[in-house]
């Protein structure tokens, strides 16, 4: 017995031993459960006492995936299947493009067993396509639930910021790793893959997308988790690298005194910056003694009152000159929209007033002609209304309301059979 090291006990006291050695204690007491779940593909509840099996849960040896089916962890899954050497299920590869390859090529196993007919073996690749889904699926929970310890623990035994904010970059690459990993799942080719058979399309695309959709709930929290922490640490740095120049500076000049600069009237020009600042005088009114000079004052300052009134007949004058080229204005486009609807009498066929306007090279904008000829329209008596067709070409301003701009109006005689028919 010489040759047992003396650092046994010390090592049997660390409590990262107790919890390995209680957790493998806890998987050999029900190993005969736990390896027929590994060969059945779930895990029999029966099998276990409440508290066994509350245990192995919280133990992170049992879960719920899909919360009906107990199964074992992906990890302890592939642990299990390295330890027997089971090629069938164990992971070569963790990668998620990996999994895809071997979800697609068992879901082609499974549809040639079904189209020859051989149930036992479509219910086993069903059984290994379930396991290959929940293993990719597990291994994102793994991997954020890495990601809380991280941000959880392993800060706690970093001691200087530098290294603090290195282990969040590197929870940061992780994460990106993740949301990659996240990206190559194409739910399209999932949906064609699975085709019209229910139980693949509820694996492959409903369960599938819930989880994915969980994870990246879970994920988002991660970042807000990690932004917060990464603003805050990189506060903590500024105020750091300042006290830390500051101890150098005076360090090297061990005599420094601070001043009181806003007392002094000769500062340094990187400090003098601001301008002067010039006095301004307002009269008190709350002066009571001083009313008298300021009523004064009020009546010394001089009046223009002729100017003033100068400025009203200007602007009297003014407003009499603009009221009448208006009113002039006015008559011209009432006698033009006249001289349009005389010669829409006289042509053959309707007329636009839009091309009326251009070919006429009247002055007027063509909103303002437009509006004028409608009014003009509707100004008539009712008799020499029915003489006349009007039709207004108009679109819609915006498909938000239903206001619509008149872009042209044509305009032509109605004649006895157009009259009859309206009739």
């Amino acid at each position: 017995m010489s040759h047992i090291p003396k650092q046994k006990s010390g090592a049997q006291s660390n409590p990262l031993f107790a919890l390995g050695k209680e957790r493998l204690e806890l998987i050999g007491k029900h190993a005969d459960a736990l390896m027929q779940g590994y060969l059945d593909g779930q895990i029999n509840e029966s099998a276990f006492s409440e508290q066994a099996l509350q245990k192995l849960l919280d133990s992170r040896v049992l879960d719920y995936p899909d919360e009906q089916t107990l199964r074992l962890r992906p990890i302890v899954n592939e642990l299990i299947a390295s330890l027997t050497q089971d090629e069938r299920k164990r992971q070569i590869n963790s990668d998620v493009g990996e999994h895809l390859d071997q979800i697609h090529t068992r879901v082609q196993s499974l549809q040639a067993a079904r189209q020859k007919g051989d149930y036992a073996a479509s219910e086993h690749h069903l059984q290994l396509l379930t396991e290959r889904v929940n293993d990719m699926t597990g291994q994102f929970g793994d991997a954020i639930e890495s990601l809380w310890h991280r941000l959880n623990t392993e800060f706690g035994f970093v001691s200087s910021l530098d290294d603090k904010i290195l282990e969040i970059e590197l929870a940061q690459r992780q994460l990106r790793r993740i949301l990659d990993g996240f990206g190559i799942i194409n739910f399209d080719d999932l949906i064609q893959l699975a085709g019209s058979d229910g139980s693949l399309r509820k694996l492959l695309v409903s369960q599938l997308q819930a989880r994915i959709s969980e994870h990246s709930g879970s994920l988002l929290e991660v970042q807000k988790r990690l932004v917060l922490l990464m603003s805050r640490f990189r506060q903590q740095q500024d105020k750091a690298l300042l006290i830390n120049r500051m101890s150098a500076f005076l360090r090297q000049h061990p005599n420094f005194q601070v001043g009181d600069y806003p007392n002094r009237s000769q500062v340094p020009a990187v400090v003098n910056q601001a301008h002067g600042i010039s006095a301004q005088a307002f009269i008190a009114l709350d002066r009571a003694e001083d009313s008298y000079a300021l009523a004064e004052l009020a009546r010394a300052v001089p009046r223009e009152q002729e100017q003033g009134s100068n400025s009203e007949k200007q602007t009297e004058g003014f407003s009499m000159a603009l009221q009448s080229l208006v009113a002039t204005e006015q008559k011209q486009l009432a006698k033009d929209v006249e001289d349009f609807f005389i010669h829409v009498i006289e042509s053959p066929e309707a007329l636009s007033g839009v091309d009326y306007l251009a070919e006429k090279e009247l002055p007027w904008e063509p909103e303002m002609w437009l509006f004028q000829i409608v009014a003009e329209y509707q100004g008539l008596p009712e008799q020499n209304k029915q003489s006349f067709m009007l039709e207004k070409d108009s679109a819609p301003k915006s498909r938000f309301n239903q206001l619509y701009i008149i872009q042209d109006v044509t305009v032509g005689m109605r004649f006895f059979g157009d009259f009859q028919a309206a009739g």
